[in-house]
């Protein structure tokens, strides 16, 4: 110990200032790993929830795809135009949107050929004609769209019944359902013949059903691995 008052109170300060120092280390570590400790949980509950309730939020996704074109006629009809067209608008990157390919809601028909409106609206219709009272309001997909997301929405509640009781489609049954659109699309693109709506529709239901019939039982069986790994970070205790 230091002779001298002075310098024995400079070492004792330096002592308490050093084990303050150390003491406030500490507490910032034990904070920061308290921190770490609840994000990975709330990660962790994240993941369990998205894993557990995929399929529902899935469904909700796609039936909103389906449901929100057809929602754009109805404000449409009822003079709430702006947000009809924001609903045309958003759908555009994601479709052609041409009206001879469309469905018509609240007009006389359901469908028309170019023809038809060539020869009821001019002959330049426009490639994004939405409608008018007369002939009723376009939904904001065409109408294979319309079928695919339909089709991939019941194929996705029916799923929900099934579960773990459906085996994946297989890769040849797969490219089977996909051969109508396939063939329907090509010879429609190339411009051998316009099909008819029924056509767009089967072959885009098909199309639909197959995604869900190939896809979701493997997300389903992927899912349920990433649970048994949530579940154990969690504690949860699983159903024997």
């Amino acid at each position: 110990m230091p002779d001298n008052p002075v310098q024995a109170e400079r070492v004792a300060r330096t002592l308490n200032t050093t084990s303050c120092t150390s003491d406030h280390m500490s507490e910032r570590t034990d904070k920061a790993l308290d921190s770490a400790a609840r994000i990975s949980i709330l990660l962790n509950r994240i993941v369990y929830a998205v894993a557990k309730h995929w399929l529902f939020i899935v469904n909700t996704v796609i039936g909103a795809h389906a449901a929100l074109p057809a929602l754009a006629p109805v404000l449409m009809a009822a003079g709430r135009t702006s947000a009809a067209r924001l609903i045309y608008t958003l759908f555009q990157p994601l479709c052609h949107q041409l009206p001879e390919r469309s469905f018509f809601l609240f007009g006389p028909q359901l469908t028309y050929t170019l023809q038809e409106l060539e020869r009821l609206v001019g002959s330049s219709v426009s490639l994004r004609y939405i409608g008018s009272p007369a002939l009723g309001y376009k939904v904001a997909i065409c109408q294979r769209d319309v079928a695919i997301f339909l089709a991939a929405f019941l194929a996705g509640l029916t799923f929900a019944l099934l579960r773990n009781r459906l085996r994946p489609l297989s890769v040849r049954a797969f490219v089977l359902l996909c051969v109508p659109i396939a063939f329907d699309g090509l010879g429609q693109l190339v411009a051998l013949w316009e099909s008819p709506w029924w056509s767009r529709v089967v072959s885009g239901a098909l199309f639909g059903i197959a995604c869900v019939w190939l896809a979701y039982p493997y997300i389903e069986s992927g899912m349920n691995d990433v649970l048994r790994v949530a579940e154990q970070g969690l504690g949860v205790k699983t159903k024997s």
